[in-house]
């Protein structure tokens, strides 16, 4: 069985797409602390929910913006490169 170079570095690109999707784990595991966070303040303190929940939300996008750059840097690495 012989590679070619094209198969050889379309396989580089996808294993380069898989690991740039490794920047996902992060925020994942971030937003799952936020709203744990989130959720046992507002049950100790109930009056605070909404202030609670706006700073939650805020820290969810900022999270979430780490992963769709990771998103971008895979999708990159497949179409473009």
């Amino acid at each position: 069985m012989e590679i070619n170079g094209t198969d050889f570095i379309t396989a580089l690109k996808t294993i380069g797409a898989g690991l740039a999707m490794i920047g996902v784990i992060g925020p994942g595991i971030g937003i799952g602390l936020v709203v744990q966070g989130a959720l046992t303040a507002i049950g100790r303190n109930p009056d605070a929910a909404d202030q609670i929940i706006t700073n939650m939300i805020l820290g969810i996008a900022f999270a979430e913006a780490v992963a769709i750059y990771a998103l971008v840097v895979s999708l990159i690495i497949l179409f473009v490169m």
